[in-house]
């Protein structure tokens, strides 16, 4: 039997009544769901230092998203955004200097939250992969902890991304031309720009492509175990040999997520002869992701998007790959 095959199958389609009754966070870890209307009334906006300008609020960051997916997707209805947050920063107004925490009235308390991450979700433009429905979704990160808030104000950093949710699982997709992780900007005007060039760099039928692709390759049990394997050598490579290997973004925990989900998860495990395809390796990686934190979400998950690429790649074009058994490349 061949140690890796092309598999053609029909897929298992799995309908909204199940996505509705399992419906889940698209990040997990650390995290607290707000809404945009708290973060507009509650929340105070944190100021450089050095010149007491003000920062780019998490608000405005949403809100100017929201206003540019409208415009991008005219004909659309957009879900309201899906809002996490995380490091909430406590204090309090000066008139309450001193005053013993449990005595302090509501409106003697400020908060803001250091990190933030949103997803709009766009269900009327969908489709559908490897029997999952993918619904159009953008989204984006923000974490004060990249500022220098005791300086003068300076330009700020943002993430952004346009993808696709996995709505049987919320699991985002999050591919190379998609994502945005280094914008910088002075104004939230210039996020319009920023979000409209990456729309059209963004090439939606390759990442779909690629996407459904994954589902052409699969692993047996031995082969999976390779993997894993290696997966948890690579943080003890020497550093020489870890800078010729595609280098790894999730961590030990994570491993241990994908491994145990690849026996029980109820949508993405293996298959009763221990096998598993790349898609299904793909989601159990993204399902992983969701236990980063905030800042290096978006990163893990383009992540799992290139991984399991190049091991798609690598099979297909029988090129060598530190991750994969040489037997699978030889077959």
């Amino acid at each position: 039997m061949e140690l890796l095959n092309q598999i053609q199958q029909p897929n298992q389609i799995i309908n909204d009544y199940d996505v509705i009754k399992n419906a889940s966070h698209f990040i997990e870890a650390n995290t607290i769901p707000v809404t945009l209307d708290h973060l507009k009334k509650d929340c105070i906006i944190p100021v450089f230092s050095k010149d007491n300008e003000s920062t780019i609020s998490h608000y405005e960051f949403i809100n100017k998203t929201v206003e540019v997916a409208q415009k991008l997707f005219p004909d659309a209805i957009l879900n309201p955004p899906e809002v996490r947050v995380s490091h909430i920063v406590k204090g309090r107004i000066p008139s309450a200097v001193g005053k013993p925490a449990k005595e302090l009235q509501e409106h003697e308390k400020t908060i803001y939250y250091e990190r933030c991450a949103f997803v709009i979700e766009i269900p009327q433009i969908s489709e559908m992969v490897n029997g999952n429905k993918l619904n159009l979704t953008i989204g984006g990160v923000r974490s004060l902890s990249h500022e220098n808030l005791y300086a003068k104000k300076s330009l700020e950093k943002f993430k952004v991304f346009i993808g696709f949710q996995n709505k049987v699982c919320t699991n985002l997709c999050v591919s190379t031309d998609g994502y945005a992780n280094d914008i910088r900007i002075g104004s939230i005007l210039e996020l319009e720009e920023t979000i409209n060039n990456l729309s059209l760099q963004w090439n939606k039928e390759k990442q779909l492509g690629t996407l459904e692709m994954m589902s052409k390759f699969e692993l047996n049990n031995e082969q999976f175990a390779h993997l894993v394997g290696k997966l948890k050598m690579y943080q003890h490579l020497p550093r020489e040999e870890q800078q010729t290997t595609f280098p790894l973004a999730i961590n030990d925990n994570q491993i241990n997520t994908i491994i145990r989900d690849y026996f029980n998860c109820r949508d993405f495990s293996r298959q009763e002869n221990g096998a598993i395809n790349l898609w299904n390796l793909y989601n159990l990686i993204t399902g992983a992701n969701k236990s980063s934190y905030i800042d290096s979400f978006l990163d893990r998950g383009l992540f799992a998007y290139e991984f399991t690429q190049d091991l798609c790649n690598s099979i297909q074009n029988q090129k060598p790959n530190w991750y994969l058994n040489k037997l699978m490349i030889n077959n």
